[in-house]
């Protein structure tokens, strides 16, 4: 059974009304831009300086994901979590996770996107400005 244990990303974000904007991957980690709803000149930035495997879905797509059981801690309208049991974090290579032990996955939902993290990495949280 899936657990999310919600993450305080340091600014208010009602998640249904954020979207990713920006992503880019480098060979230190990934980042992640989404938009601020009630600061549209700025974004959170969400990064991680390790190796990671990382999905993104419509969040549409999430239903995908049902395996029939309860979902424990979700909180409406949250955007951060880290999740425990979950089937993205069983179903990934065994030796990727092995290597890069102890491996979390961190989830980040908005109202049209879900970036997943598989990472040994913890989140850092950046509030930046919004390039036209």
């Amino acid at each position: 059974m899936p657990n999310y244990k919600p993450i305080d990303a340091g600014v208010e974000l009602k998640a249904v009304a954020s979207d990713l904007v920006g992503f880019q991957w480098d060979t230190n980690g990934v980042v992640a831009d989404f938009i601020l709803p009630d600061q549209p000149e700025r974004l959170l930035r969400v990064s991680f300086d390790l190796s990671c495997v990382v999905r993104i879905l419509d969040e549409m797509a999430l239903s995908t994901e049902e395996d029939d059981t309860p979902e424990e801690g979700r909180v409406p309208d949250h955007f951060a979590y880290e999740v425990t049991e979950s089937r993205f974090s069983r179903l990934q290579s065994g030796l990727w996770k092995e290597v890069n032990s102890p491996v979390a996955h961190y989830q980040f939902v908005t109202g049209w996107a879900c970036v997943d993290v598989l990472t040994r990495a913890t989140p850092q949280f950046s509030v930046v400005e919004r390039k036209s």
